[in-house]
């Protein structure tokens, strides 16, 4: 399959460059890297997300406890006691695992903080890359750090500095 997607790639390259097209590259994550407003809200989310994870950490060890608690008491108990206990524990267990979910599940507050934080400035970065395109009557911009692989790819035709300077930042 990659193979199939490199020869695309490569008939495509030719077929552009045989109608005297411009293609060229840039290194999002190179670009990232340079945008101090995306370090902070990767550290923002970072804090986030290990801030819920402590809790709910927390929230399984005490699940766990009183598990415990309740396999050592469970043989002096009622019947009605023990159906109690049980229960409260698997309420509580479901309440962690809800957390989680909520937290960390595909539709979660770290993936909707990320979302927020992170949306703009890649809108951005794609604003500079379609103006710098335009510019420079580009035909394909391709992105080095995504998916695509790159055997070989020449200086010349790395616009990164470029998209960093259209946003307002020096390398």
């Amino acid at each position: 399959m990659k193979k199939q997607f490199f020869l695309f790639i490569l008939t495509a390259t030719f077929a552009l460059s045989a109608f005297g097209q411009r293609f060229a590259y840039i290194d999002t994550e190179y670009i990232l890297d340079n945008i101090p407003e995306y370090q902070a809200a990767e550290r923002e989310v970072e804090e986030l997300s290990i801030e819920w994870q402590r809790d709910i950490e927390n929230n399984f060890a005490q699940v766990e406890r009183m598990y415990r608690e309740y396999q050592a008491e469970a043989p002096l108990l009622p019947e009605d006691m023990r159906r109690q206990r049980e229960e409260e524990i698997i309420k509580l267990e479901r309440e962690a695992k809800q957390l989680q979910m909520d937290k960390f599940g595909r539709e979660g507050e770290l993936f909707a903080k990320r979302q927020e934080l992170i949306q703009p400035i890649q809108d951005r970065i794609y604003e500079a890359v379609e103006q710098i395109a335009n510019r420079g009557n580009y035909a394909v911009i391709f992105d080095k750090s995504g998916g695509t692989s790159m055997i070989f790819s020449d200086v010349r035709y790395d616009l990164s500095d470029d998209v960093l300077q259209r946003l307002g930042y020096r390398n």
